[in-house]
């Protein structure tokens, strides 16, 4: 039997990247929406993406939370909305009897986290974050080179997500800070989920926000976190950065260095083939879904013979110099492990534990930035 789900918001999250992966895999079956906005009096007369009764004439719509999580025949909530509601729409899922994957980031702080991750426990349901990123081409590129050991112990990691004056840029206007906004919050939830997967959880955090917009704001757009580790990982040095103004022609996605080789990995203005292909209009079953072309391949560096495909370049060194093919993108992943998980079968990838984790490290950047000092965990 598939697993109903129903979606809370209407939005760019959910129209983009949660309810076309879902349709696309058969372990689910969307049933409901919880948007707000009256249905169409003439939907054949309203623009297709302005409200969910035009594109899905057979979902059953909802315009307040009570009739929404109260439908019994939901099994899983897609949580699509702001920020500073998805804690609170987690919570209702979850005492509804309902599992949810929350957007991220999945709360405004480690408090809110904590609070939903207990509730689930004690529910016994699953609670999981849409950390997407994780099935980026070039991340799942990243780990496979790092499991296979090609590039030894590694010693120093450099994780960037940047963009080139984005559109959004503009609409960010406040002047005053609240628990959730900015950029450490938005883009900085993906980067830092992926150096916490890489590395665990670091013994100390160095922060630097800034405000690159031009604006008097205390809600940062861009920073450097420098994320330090103890034990077997106390010579590593992560840097975990976004800057969204700096115009060049390509921008560095990832760069790590180990006792046996390194990896970088440049970006043009998108971050990932599977955003351009959705912008484009494409879906997740489409042909040549989430590939990278070449021109965009990472640039790996070894002495370690880890992929027989790998012909070595520098026959005086007996070392591998060149490109490395991108792994292809699959967001789908995240849906297909969380179905697995409800199901039974597979555990659960995105644990909120990790999640919350990662919420921690935004607090203790904040309060690295703010006092100036190195924070430890």
């Amino acid at each position: 039997m598939a697993i109903k789900v129903g979606v809370v918001g209407y939005g760019g999250a959910a129209k983009n990247f949660h309810i076309p992966f879902i349709s696309a895999i058969a372990d689910y079956e969307l049933i409901a929406i919880l948007q707000r906005a009256e249905r169409p009096a003439d939907p054949s007369s309203t623009p297709r993406g302005t409200h969910c009764t035009v594109d899905l004439p057979k979902i059953r719509h909802y315009r307040t939370p009570d009739e929404f999580f109260g439908d019994a025949d939901i099994e899983l909530v897609v949580v699509a909305t702001h920020h500073d509601t998805h804690a609170l729409f987690a919570e209702k899922a979850l005492l509804g009897g309902k599992h949810a994957i929350v957007d991220k980031p999945f709360a405004r702080s480690s408090e809110e986290a904590d609070h939903v991750v207990h509730l689930a426990r004690e529910k016994g349901l699953i609670v999981t974050c849409f950390q997407n990123r994780r099935w980026d081409g070039d991340f799942q590129t990243l780990r496979k080179v790092i499991s296979q050991g090609a590039l030894g112990k590694i010693m120093e990691a450099e994780l960037h997500y940047d963009f080139e004056s984005p559109a959004w840029l503009g609409r960010m206007t406040k002047e005053k800070y609240s628990p959730g906004d900015g950029h450490v919050f938005g883009l900085g939830t993906h980067s830092l989920d992926q150096a916490y997967l890489l590395f665990g959880r670091p013994a100390s955090v160095t922060a630097f926000f800034r405000n690159q917009r031009g604006i008097e704001s205390e809600v940062e757009d861009s920073f450097t976190i420098i994320l330090q580790y103890d034990g077997e990982q106390k010579d590593l040095l992560v840097t975990v950065k976004t800057s969204v103004t700096t115009p060049l022609a390509r921008q560095l996605k990832q760069l790590v260095r180990g006792t046996e080789g390194s990896f970088i990995k440049w970006q043009q203005r998108s971050s990932c083939p599977q955003e351009d292909a959705i912008a484009k209009g494409a879906g997740p079953l489409d042909p040549g879904f989430g590939e990278e072309p070449k021109s965009l391949w990472g640039e790996l560096t070894t002495y370690k013979e880890f992929d027989s495909s790998l012909q070595t370049l520098d026959r005086e060194t007996n070392k591998y110099v060149g490109r490395y093919p991108t792994v292809t993108g699959r967001w789908m992943g995240v849906y297909e492990n969380l179905a697995g998980a409800i199901q039974g079968k597979t555990e659960l990838a995105v644990k909120a534990e990790q999640v919350r984790d990662v919420l921690r490290i935004i607090e203790l950047a904040r309060q690295s930035n703010e006092q100036r000092v190195t924070v430890p965990w």
